[in-house]
């Protein structure tokens, strides 16, 4: 690879964050089967506003909160809490790696969504991508397999609160990362705070489990922080490919911790969707 090339500073950091978002996955199904999922997802968002607001605050200095765009911040945001607390409740009955699958289904609903959200029409390509995904998917959730289960559904509607968190993104092209990450973080560990109340508590953590929980927010920052510093330092189109590593990473998590390996079908299936995740930034490569 050249020197100067794009990919040699910024892929690293890319292939640490699919590292990093699969052992909160991990860690986040662990927890999960002995504690309430609202439990688990807001120690994962209190984690992960302290870090932001660190580096935000680092970054930019005292005014790193100021953004142009408030409302959609605030709305995307709430997409992301949704789509999180939906793939974790989801996590509690499906295997790892299938259940990841189904959560890489977001690029393709986004598709179908810029339709009414931003106005877009999308080209025949896009539209084939999506239809291969959805294939994918169909393989993965067929009768008999490991996620023939109504968990499926709750995993289906995280991908699709998670393709609007995208498409909202897209509407705050003004402010800088580090401020959407504050505002991503903090929405969701304030929003959680006030739920809490409603949430019963154990009457005794292990060590093991108080780790695992501090863990939650410490993975969520490291990977949120370095998919925003190679996406900074290399385009979309070139990093977008190599995001879909994080289910292998999950498929040995789930292996290593769970026992549990994906069958021949469901393989295929998940094959079908990195296939047409690739293919679609490549189209959208080419196009610009």
């Amino acid at each position: 690879m050249d020197r100067d090339h794009p990919l040699r500073r910024a892929l690293p950091l890319v292939l640490a964050s699919g590292f990093f978002f699969a052992t909160l996955d991990t860690t986040g199904k662990f927890l999960v089967g002995a504690h309430a999922v609202l439990l688990v997802v807001w120690a994962r968002y209190v984690g992960q506003m302290l870090f932001a607001t660190v580096i935000a605050a680092r970054r930019l200095g005292s005014g790193f909160w100021r953004t142009r765009h408030l409302r959609m911040q605030l709305a995307r945001a709430l997409c992301l809490v949704v789509a999180s607390t939906l793939f974790v409740a989801a996590l509690r009955y499906l295997p790892l790696a299938e259940g990841s699958a189904i959560a890489f289904l977001a690029p393709m609903l986004a598709i179908v969504l810029a339709i009414p959200v931003l106005g877009e029409r999308p080209t025949p390509a896009r539209w084939l991508a999506a239809l291969g995904g959805f294939a994918g998917i169909l393989l993965v959730v067929r009768p008999g397999s490991a996620v023939f289960h109504p968990a499926a559904a709750l995993m289906a509607l995280s991908a699709l609160a998670n393709a609007m968190y995208q498409l909202l993104t897209r509407r705050v092209p003004n402010d800088r990362p580090e401020t959407t990450l504050f505002y991503t973080s903090t929405v969701g560990a304030v929003g959680l705070s006030l739920l809490l109340p409603a949430v019963e508590f154990p009457a005794s953590v292990a060590a093991g489990e108080a780790a695992a929980f501090a863990a939650l927010g410490v993975l969520a920052g490291l990977g949120h922080w370095c998919f925003i510093a190679a996406f900074v330092r290399a385009p979309a189109s070139l990093l977008a490919p190599f995001t879909y590593l994080h289910l292998v990473w999950s498929t040995i998590y789930g292996l290593l911790v769970f026992g549990h390996l994906p069958d021949g079908l469901s393989v295929l299936g998940m094959a079908a969707i990195v296939a047409s995740g690739v293919a679609l930034v490549l189209h959208e490569r080419r196009r610009r």
